[in-house]
């Protein structure tokens, strides 16, 4: 029964059968279960009966009002047949299978509009997972973004709309380019080095991303079924509608379906969609063309005559400010910004080589001199902890300059206080270090060792674990699957049937081997013994509950 599959399952599966009816594991009914029978009891309620229906695809859901097999961890028998409260549920229900559908292929015209919508969907999600790298955009409770952000990254060009950049972040959270984490958003690993690849790496690992992100129902194999049944996928979800449109607007933005009602399929999206990998050549060549110049300027900037390819867009925010998102896009070199590349990890000599070979007219004098200055004073201030008392320890061979760091009204908040050479601060030394960074004081951070630390302001979002939030109780659940637990699903089963008053089939074992089926209404259990009503002989039975070996549903 239920219990039995239950115990057979990975961690995996159970912890999405959990998330799937919303269970918490410090809150009741998990926090009173005993055992996996426990948990199939809570799984038989009406409304978790109710829940599990409503998260059932279309042909789940006709398969179980027809009476087609279909097994499932908690809503059929071991035949794969639905549960009587199950079919109860559904009586009357007229749900058919979906029928077999393919996309319509796109015309030349809108394959166009739905690779350059492509490109702009890459370059803005790259723009925002960049720029999370930096700060952590900040969510409300419910997960959201807040529209102060919203607006914010439509302000700055990230987004043509704030509704187009919570779009955004809903693709980059749904492909975990980004992750939630209390009430920030972040990068992840994966999405730091999303950033780095080119145009043509970017699309294809966001649209496998998307292929593998999408709801089971959408699912085909590998690929995903026909766009235009995607609404009517859980029918009795009446949630569902709008996040059917949310995973069709994803698949617009990635370029995965064209324009139209219902909407084409473009050529480059068909392999995907078949389970196949991604063919990006035709999409490529529809995309808008990437330089690998700039045109590096006396006034300290650089402007890109179009759009720099990724790799070399990303190292080159990495020691400016990128002052316009146009398609000729202008980055600023200022003394905080190599300041900061030289934090993370940069040298003077490297940046001086990228920029000579990026430079359509070589290094101007007032960035070489920049660059130099800045090389010169860094690490003037260098920023340690105490390993004793575990306080920030700020140190300089220019006690002027530490006077001055002492007394910065700008600083006031760290509560620096004067040890003999070297300042002192309770707060932690990443928030010293970049506190120092952002008012232009040439600071370096060292770790434990004494030895200079890459810098890194905010990093990526560390992966909590898919099925962790549940591997406790899961792992309580399990230690109760021993010895002697399948004599208690049986006495738990024969409970059940005492209780609800149905019949049963008990499989008995005899002397000589065999077994022997009796159908039953048990009447009562004690003693180690079952005592029913034998319909077929018409007679009451007493059967010792060690020598049964199964029961089953009449």
């Amino acid at each position: 029964m239920i219990a039995e599959r239950l115990a057979a399952a990975d961690d995996h599966a159970l912890a999405e059968l959990f998330a799937a009816h919303r269970i918490s594991p410090g809150a009741n009914p998990a926090a009173a279960w005993r055992d996996l029978f426990d948990v199939a009891e809570t799984m038989l309620q009406p409304d978790q009966i109710a829940l599990a229906l409503s998260h059932a695809d279309r042909d789940l859901l006709a398969d179980l009002a027809s009476g087609v097999p279909h097994p499932t961890l908690a809503l059929t028998d071991d035949r794969g047949l639905a549960l009587p409260a199950v079919a109860a549920r559904l009586e009357g229900t007229d749900i058919a299978p979906a029928a077999p559908s393919a996309p319509r292929p796109a015309s030349e015209s809108e394959a166009a509009h739905a690779a350059e919508r492509a490109f702009t969907t890459i370059a803005s999600l790259a723009d925002i997972v960049i720029s999370t790298l930096a700060k952590p955009l900040s969510r409300v409770g419910t997960g959201a973004l807040s529209a102060v952000e919203r607006r914010r990254l439509a302000d700055e060009g990230l987004a043509q709309t704030p509704e187009e950049a919570d779009m955004l972040v809903r693709l980059g959270l749904a492909t975990d380019l980004l992750r939630g984490e209390g009430r920030r958003i972040g990068a992840t690993a994966d999405g730091s080095a999303w950033v780095r690849l080119s145009t043509r790496e970017r699309w294809s690992a966001l649209a496998e991303r998307f292929r593998d992100a999408l709801p089971r129902g959408l699912r085909d194999g590998r690929g995903w079924t026909d766009p235009a049944l995607w609404s009517g996928t859980y029918p009795l979800d009446a949630s569902w509608p709008a996040r059917a449109d949310a995973w069709t607007e994803f698949a617009r933005l990635i370029g995965l379906i064209a324009d139209g009602a219902p909407p084409s399929e473009p050529a480059w999206a068909a392999p995907l969609r078949l389970g196949d990998d991604a063919d990006t050549a035709t999409l490529v060549a529809l995309m808008p063309g990437e330089v690998d110049r700039v045109y590096l300027q006396n006034d300290l900037t650089a402007i890109s005559p179009g759009l720099l390819e990724p790799a070399l867009d990303v190292r080159l925010r990495g020691m400016t400010t990128r002052e316009s998102h146009a398609q000729a896009s202008a980055y600023r070199f200022t003394e905080g910004t190599i300041t900061r590349a030289l934090s993370t990890g940069e040298t003077s000599e490297g940046m001086r080589e990228f920029l000579s070979q990026l430079s359509l007219t070589g290094i101007p004098q007032p960035l070489e001199y920049l660059i130099r200055r800045s090389a010169e004073r860094h690490g003037l201030v260098r920023v340690s902890r105490d390993g004793l008392t575990g306080q920030t320890v700020v140190a300089s061979d220019d006690r002027d300059l530490l006077r001055t760091i002492e007394v910065d009204r700008a600083l006031g908040a760290l509560g620096f206080t004067s040890d003999g050479e070297a300042l002192r601060s309770k707060a932690s030394r990443d928030v010293v270090f970049w506190a120092l960074s952002d008012a232009r004081y040439p600071a370096v951070v060292l770790d434990d060792g004494g030895s200079v630390a890459h810098a890194e302001r905010h990093g990526v979002v560390e992966d909590a674990g898919g099925s962790e939030p549940y591997a406790a109780l899961i792992a309580r659940l399990r230690e109760s699957h021993g010895e002697g637990t399948d004599r208690a699903w049986l006495e738990r089963e024969l409970d059940a049937a005492i209780r609800d008053r149905t019949a049963v089939v008990v499989a008995v074992r005899m002397p000589d081997g065999s077994e022997r089926e009796l159908t039953l209404e048990p009447t009562g259990l004690g003693g180690g013994r079952l005592r029913g009503r034998d319909a077929a002989a018409e007679v009451e039975r007493t059967l010792p509950v060690g020598l049964i070996a199964s029961v089953r549903p009449l």
